[in-house]
């Protein structure tokens, strides 16, 4: 029962509505707003504000939502372990990923896995470093692929280095050039990918001590490749994001060269439940010979 009131609570924040979050968990409405009644009720205190808009946390909501999670974490960790000494396959993994990971790295692999494993289900999203990050936080997912930065809290497993190239208009005076000299950045209309926020462009130019001038800030780096193609200006983007597109820009290595670092962090990874070890290790195998173009 409390374990269903947790389920009921954690769900409600992440949907924002008692019917949503009854869709998710399998209940009614009225039989999720019961149970998180009856779940403030025992805690004491409101753990959500409803109102015509649906439901928020409140700051004391907000307060437990991470010791709540980490509790059916652990709950669901008990049941895999338990399970996998009966000789059993099952469990449930959260995972996130950069969009470029998303798109062509993990659909075979989870293709793969879940018809090897087909009692283990997985849930995936996606997001910029700094959500993947902010999840992992959070415990919303059980690992985040995504890029290496420090520092790094977690535990890391690389799995490849994955260039960053710089995308220029077709009719760039440099679109035939062998590469694209970084420097050059601060003279161009730079396009920001992620809402200005991206943390390995970001990173980079902190680096080398560059200050570009922001035309356009994107949500997707595909909004900022069409933009380009019309000639608004210029990016700098991981290679991998970059395959597949069949946009008319010119796409070259930087001078000097720069890449990023691809991998999964997860909080512990030994103390991850069965199924997230066992997904862990056939990804790892799975993308180990994988070199990003």
């Amino acid at each position: 029962m409390e374990n269903s009131r947790y389920k009921a609570f954690v769900a409600s924040v992440e949907t924002g509505s008692f019917s949503k979050a009854a869709e998710k968990i399998n209940y009614t409405p009225s039989g999720v707003c019961q149970l998180v009644n009856a779940l403030e009720k025992e805690l004491g205190f409101p753990l959500l504000i409803r109102d015509k808009k649906g439901v928020r946390p409140t700051s004391d909501g907000e307060t437990v939502l991470l010791a709540v999670r980490d509790l059916l974490q652990q709950e669901d960790r008990l049941s895999q372990i338990s399970a996998e000494i009966r000789g059993l396959n099952i469990g449930n993994i959260t995972i996130s990923a950069y969009s470029s990971i998303a798109t062509h790295w993990l659909p075979s692999v989870i293709k793969n896995f879940q018809e090897a494993y087909p009692r283990i289900h997985i849930r995936m999203m996606e997001g910029i470093r700094q959500e993947n990050i902010k999840w992992l936080e959070e415990k919303v997912v059980d690992l985040a692929f995504c890029s290496y930065e420090e520092p790094m809290e977690y535990d890391w497993i690389p799995l490849a280095e994955d260039p960053m190239v710089a995308v220029l208009p077709a009719d760039h005076p440099l679109a035939h050039s062998p590469s694209y000299p970084l420097a050059n950045c601060q003279y161009e209309k730079f396009i920001m990918p992620a809402l200005g926020q991206d943390d390995d462009v970001t990173a980079l130019f902190r680096r080398h001590h560059l200050s570009p001038q922001i035309a356009f800030t994107t949500l997707e780096n595909f909004a900022a490749t069409a933009l380009i193609e019309q000639g608004m200006g210029m990016s700098i983007m991981n290679s991998l994001i970059t395959q597949r597109w069949q946009f008319h820009v010119a796409k070259l290595p930087l001078s000097p060269p720069q890449s990023i670092t691809l991998g999964i962090a997860l909080p512990s990874l030994r103390q991850a439940s069965p199924a997230v070890k066992r997904f862990v290790n056939y990804a790892v195998q799975r993308l180990d010979k994988l070199s990003a173009p």
